[in-house]
């Protein structure tokens, strides 16, 4: 979703005669036979397996009344974040491996990377939301209820979506600016900036700058907020004298530290690497992490590791089982 100017150094100028296009050929992974095969099922069935993990969660916790909690609050509109997340890139991509068409046109392209960037920027705010939520709970415990109300909730929300929508817009309007010429293949599997900003014609150094802000806002805030978090809740914890309470704390805390350093760790080494390490091939293999991989494993390691939903989980094989006999 950002593009650092540590990545490239766009300065191209405009032809006179350009020609402005209005598609885009996506290259993707070059496969054939077997593993093209392969490749598709493979998508197909993460893809399938994300939407049904995450709309469970969903459900699972809209129907319990024992889940009517902040931390699942947050968590559903997690998953139901990133069930769009992973509709806007994987559907696509899955019908580019057997087609011969990996054409989207210039509209199409410019909505992708639209919506992607709303998403992953929304993302990296809920996650802060996220650790502040367990901060709260765990250094602050009696007073929580209070601070974490309803309303509080539902407007840290509206803020993340808010600066999704808000970044995404700016983004876009720099990028839909960029003159592409003749140059209509992007060597990637969606349309994401950096790929954008390396096929332009065009001088692109104020999109790389506005990009490089909008990068130390929306990923280094919520960043220092998840960290700082975690340094309070951290010596909060070690101050509990039984090991019972620690543990309990900490396993509180550990599906969301564990979704966090997923996500960013794959997100950094992607945006922010020196160009010198910069290859489209590890760009796009590190890119199905964070869009295909890291969405697949999130509703797992949330349900997993979170004791309390486990034994919600088994209550309702229980009562199933019951049911059937």
């Amino acid at each position: 979703c950002f593009y650092f100017p540590l990545a490239y150094k766009n300065q191209k100028k405009s032809s006179e005669n350009e020609t402005k296009v209005t598609y885009f050929i996506l290259l993707g992974f070059p496969t054939t036979g077997e593993l093209q095969l392969l490749l598709f099922s493979a998508l197909l069935l993460a893809y399938l397996l994300t939407v049904l993990e995450n709309f469970l969660i969903i459900l699972t916790i809209q129907t319990n009344h024992s889940l009517q909690k902040p931390m699942y609050f947050f968590l559903g509109n997690l998953a139901f974040l990133e069930i769009w997340y992973v509709s806007v890139i994987e559907p696509k991509m899955i019908i580019d491996v057997l087609s011969h068409d990996k054409r989207i046109s210039f509209q199409g392209c410019m909505t992708q990377l639209h919506f992607f960037v709303t998403f992953v920027c929304t993302e990296y705010v809920l996650l802060a939301v996220m650790a502040f939520d367990r901060f709260v709970a765990i250094c602050k415990p009696l007073r929580y209820p209070l601070i974490m109300n309803h309303k509080l909730c539902a407007q840290l929300i509206a803020g993340c979506w808010m600066c999704g929508l808000i970044t995404s817009s700016i983004k876009l309007s720099f990028i839909a600016r960029l003159s592409f010429c003749d140059v209509d293949k992007i060597n990637h599997y969606f349309c994401d900036i950096s790929p954008l900003l390396n096929i332009s014609c065009s001088d692109s150094s104020l999109a790389e700058l506005v990009d490089f802000i909008l990068a130390l806002l929306v990923i280094m805030i919520p960043l220092c907020t998840v960290v700082a978090s975690y340094i309070c809740i951290m010596f909060t914890v070690l101050k509990i004298p039984s090991s019972q309470g620690r543990q309990k704390a900490f396993s509180t805390c550990s599906s969301h530290l564990t979704v966090v350093i997923l996500f960013y760790s794959t997100t950094l080494f992607t945006y922010a690497h020196p160009k010198l390490m910069y290859t489209y091939r590890a760009n796009k293999l590190v890119s199905v992490l964070y869009t295909v991989v890291v969405p697949l494993l999130n509703p797992l390691i949330y349900c997993l590791r979170n004791k309390e939903w486990g034994a919600l989980t088994r209550n309702h094989k229980i009562c199933y089982e019951k049911i059937g006999d």
